[in-house]
């Protein structure tokens, strides 16, 4: 099982801060979780298609999209920051 965390828009726009998800077998990246997600229909494919901008951690850690994920992790989707 992870632990999936939602923030900004997304958490906004899919009503929830978090859930937690059994990995089915043969999920092994935070792409793979995104497609799983995209599965779901709207409002995740809007959110999880590719089409905008979207940031992961592992374990609070930034990550590309090709990183491997088990059971036991965190992991985070949120939208890129800027400041100024």
């Amino acid at each position: 099982m992870i632990k999936v965390l939602y923030f900004a828009r997304l958490r906004e726009s899919l009503g929830l801060a978090g859930e937690e998800l059994d990995l089915p077998p043969g999920m092994t990246t935070v792409a793979g979780l995104m497609t799983l997600l995209v599965a779901r229909g709207e409002p995740w494919q809007q959110e999880f298609d590719g089409c905008r901008p979207l940031r992961a951690a592992v374990n609070q850690t930034l990550v590309p999209n090709s990183e491997p994920i088990k059971d036991g992790d965190e992991v985070a989707f949120f939208p890129p920051v800027t400041g100024g």
